[in-house]
C-alpha cells in the first residue's frame, strides 16, 4: 500500500514539473516576441531616413496642379531644363518669398526669370550690382526741380513686381542691407518719406561662386531673409542640345500670359487654405531644431525663420501637387534648399572641405518621422 501511495505522488510531481516547465517556455517566448516587436518600433523610430531625398529636393516633381503646368509649359517654349530652378521660382512666388540662386554665369538665370515675369503679368527690373553703387542706385533719391523749385522723389528700380539682383554679392555691405527693408517690410524710406513697393514683390538675387575677387559675401542677416536657396549647375549633354535648338527657332517663340494679378490672388487664397496637421509642425520644428544641437562642424543652426519658411513653402508645395494637405515627404524635399543658407559652418569644417549641403543632410536624417 505504500509502494502505492508513493508512486502516486511521484507521478504528481512529474506531472507539476512538467506543466510548470511548459508554463515558463511559453512565458519566455512571450517576452522575447514583446521584447522584439518593442526593439523593431524603437529602431523604426530612430532609424536615419535615407539622405537622397532631402539632395533631390524640387527635381521632378509629378506635378498635378492644371495652372502650374500651364505655366511650366510656356516657360519650357524658352528655357530648357532648370526643373529644379522654375520649380523654386514657382514656390518662391506663390509663397511670397525671396530666392537666392547660385550658379556660374551663362546658364539663363537671368533669362528664366524675365520669362516667368512675362507670362504671370508682373513688372520685372534687373540690377548689376559693381562694387561702386550707392543705395540710392537701387532705391531712388530725392531731387531739385528746377522747373518747379522744389524737392521731387525720383524711384529707383526696387519699384517693381520682380526684381532681379544680379552677382548681389559683388557690391558693397552698404548696398546689400539697403535691400533689408525692402524685402522684409516691401516698403522703401527715401527722403525722410516711406513708400510702399509695389504688390507682389519679390526679389530674386544670384551671385557667382566662381570669381571671389572683389565680392562681398552677404551677412547672415540677409542671407535669413530669402525663402529658398537652388544652386544651379551645367546642363547636360541632352538638354544643351536642345539648348542649341531653341535658339535656332527664338524668333518664332512668343510666350502668352498665362495668369493675371486676379488669378495669382485667388491661387494666394487656395495655398492659405492647404491643411498642416500639428504632427507635420512638430516634425519642421524637430528639423530645424536639429541643425542648432552641439555639433563640432556647426557654428550657428538655422533661426525659428527657417520653420515658418518651411512650413509657408510645404504648402505651396502640396499645392502644387495637388493635395489640400502638407504631408512628411513635402518637408523633406524643400528642407535642404530652405535651410542650406541658414545654417554656418565652423572655420575648422570649411579648412575640412566640408560642404554645407551634405552637413545640413546629414544632421536631417537623423530626425525621426514620429
Amino acid at each position: 500500500m505504500l509502494y502505492i501511495i508513493l508512486g502516486i505522488v511521484l507521478l504528481i510531481m512529474i506531472l507539476i514539473i512538467f506543466l510548470y516547465n511548459i508554463w515558463k517556455d511559453e512565458d519566455l517566448l512571450d517576452n522575447n516576441e514583446s521584447g522584439t516587436q518593442d526593439e523593431f518600433v524603437e529602431k523604426l523610430k530612430n532609424s536615419s531616413i535615407d539622405k537622397k531625398i532631402f539632395f533631390d529636393g524640387l527635381k521632378n516633381l509629378d506635378i498635378k496642379n492644371e495652372t502650374v503646368i500651364s505655366l511650366k509649359n510656356e516657360i519650357n517654349k524658352s528655357i530648357v531644363g532648370m526643373d529644379e530652378f522654375i520649380n523654386s521660382i514657382l514656390i518662391n512666388v506663390f509663397t511670397g518669398g525671396h530666392l537666392l540662386v547660385e550658379g556660374p554665369p551663362g546658364l539663363a538665370k537671368t533669362k528664366t526669370i524675365t520669362s516667368i515675369s512675362k507670362i504671370m503679368s508682373f513688372s520685372s527690373k534687373r540690377i548689376q550690382f559693381t562694387p561702386d553703387m550707392l543705395p540710392a542706385d537701387i532705391m531712388g533719391v530725392e531731387i531739385f526741380n528746377t522747373k518747379t523749385n522744389d524737392f521731387e522723389i525720383k524711384k529707383g528700380p526696387v519699384f517693381t513686381n520682380i526684381l532681379l539682383a544680379d552677382e548681389i554679392n559683388r557690391t558693397t555691405p552698404k548696398v546689400q542691407s539697403a535691400l533689408l527693408e525692402s524685402m522684409q517690410e516691401k516698403q522703401v524710406s527715401i527722403g525722410g518719406e516711406t513708400f510702399n513697393l509695389p504688390y507682389p514683390f519679390f526679389v530674386l538675387a544670384t551671385q557667382n561662386p566662381i570669381e571671389q575677387e572683389g565680392t562681398y559675401q552677404l551677412p547672415e542677416a540677409q542671407l535669413d531673409r530669402f525663402l529658398m536657396k537652388v544652386i544651379v549647375d551645367y546642363p547636360n549633354i541632352k538638354d544643351e542640345n536642345n539648348v542649341l535648338n531653341v535658339l535656332e527657332n527664338e524668333n518664332n517663340i512668343s510666350l502668352q500670359k498665362i495668369i493675371s494679378i486676379g488669378d495669382f490672388e485667388e491661387i494666394k487664397s487656395e495655398i492659405e487654405d492647404i491643411v498642416i496637421s500639428d504632427d507635420i509642425k512638430d516634425y519642421i520644428v524637430r528639423l530645424v531644431n536639429s541643425t542648432r544641437k552641439k555639433d563640432e562642424r556647426v557654428l550657428y543652426g538655422a533661426s525659428p525663420r527657417g520653420s515658418i519658411s518651411l512650413m509657408n513653402a510645404s504648402k505651396t508645395l502640396a499645392y502644387i501637387l495637388g493635395r489640400d494637405y502638407v504631408i512628411h515627404e513635402d518637408i523633406q524635399k524643400l528642407a535642404l534648399l530652405v535651410l542650406r543658407h541658414r545654417v554656418i559652418l565652423t572655420y575648422d569644417a570649411i579648412v575640412d572641405g566640408l560642404n554645407v549641403d551634405d552637413v545640413v543632410c546629414d544632421m536631417l536624417s537623423k530626425v525621426s518621422l514620429e
